[in-house]
């Protein structure tokens, strides 16, 4: 088998699903809300990769120590990076340019690699092999090196009614993973599924970024009033279609007073790039959909469902999110 290289290796990923699929033959997972990883030990070598490949171990250095100290080798797992009982904002802070802060933020809140897949051990690629033949060698990898710190083996089962189950029994639950257990490894496919549970909510548009050069609407940025009635950002809507509708909806707003509470903006803790906020009058009323909500904010871009003309802006508040938070993970 070719050597396999993590720098460009692309995770197996999902298309979402509207519901869990019954019968035999799948492998049911849960989904931490963290980051995606790509674990790699090779002799002297550890490499973590998120899923576009960027490195990780600069901002995760007590995970890079903990792998370069386990028995084995040489191995590849996939996984989920999570801080427990941590939120995700507490784990966004890692991604920080300062050596010494991020050493500091690791010391006091230590991260864990929830591993669910084993795609190399030793000289043996398993990328070609069955899933539930992967996570029979996964559960023996982890079993020999346990209570390592660092590492934890993701759950399992082959029953969809458990699987269900743990949506409202588990914290820091941000879906669950479907997996064919006959099916090898695909990198960069969408090849497993991903059920999520939506909640509603009634949101004020308060903004907006444009694409740069183009100028085009890329996204658009809701809000609600706090008790103080200020407008606080709480989630982005991606505009794919229809943009010379919305655009003609959204532009006698522009120049309005936007977010009077938090606001959006500042660069994108990945690529450091600055977007600049468009403010605008907050008029209009949309029902978005959402599948994360933490931290007072809808955690992944939402689905815009409707505009609502008959709703007025004001009644639009933040305690519609404080009813559907998400817990902290507590793996």
């Amino acid at each position: 088998m070719a050597k396999i290289d993590p720098a460009t290796l692309k995770p197996m990923e999902s298309v979402t699903t509207d519901a869990l699929p019954d019968g035999d033959g799948w492998q049911f997972e849960p989904k931490y809300d963290g980051f995606r990883c790509l674990a790699y030990h090779r002799g002297e070598t550890v490499d973590l990769r998120s899923r576009n490949q960027r490195p990780l171990g600069r901002y995760f250095p007590e995970l890079a120590e903990a792998i370069s100290r386990l028995e084995a080798a040489r191995f590849l797992l996939d996984g989920e990076i999570v801080i427990p009982g941590g939120s995700f904002e507490l784990l966004q802070l890692r991604l920080h340019p300062a050596a010494s802060r991020v050493a500091k933020l690791a010391a006091a809140d230590p991260a864990r690699l929830i591993v669910f897949d084993l795609l190399e051990e030793g000289r043996h690629g398993l990328l070609d092999r069955p899933l539930a033949e992967r996570r029979v060698a996964l559960e023996a990898f982890v079993a020999r090196h346990e209570g390592a710190p660092g590492i934890a083996l993701s759950r399992a089962t082959r029953s969809a009614a458990e699987a269900r189950r743990w949506l409202s029994g588990m914290q820091g639950l941000d879906g669950i993973m479907a997996k064919r257990l006959d099916l090898p490894y695909r990198p960069g496919e969408r090849a497993m599924l991903k059920f999520k549970q939506w909640k509603s909510f009634d949101c004020v548009l308060g903004g907006l970024y444009r694409k740069a050069g183009t100028g085009e609407i890329e996204t658009l940025l809701f809000g609600l009033y706090d008790e103080s009635g200020r407008l606080d950002y709480v989630g982005r809507v991606p505009v794919h279609g229809e943009r010379d509708e919305i655009a003609r909806k959204v532009q006698p707003l522009v120049g309005g007073s936007g977010f009077t509470g938090r606001s959006p903006g500042g660069p994108s803790r990945w690529s450091r790039k600055e977007r600049r906020l468009v403010p605008l009058r907050p008029d209009l009323v949309a029902e978005l959909s959402a599948d994360h909500v933490t931290g007072g904010q809808m955690r992944h871009g939402a689905r815009l469902l409707r505009w609502r003309d008959d709703k007025q802006p004001r009644q639009c508040t933040l305690d519609q999110l404080r009813a559907a938070e998400s817990s902290p993970p507590v793996a």
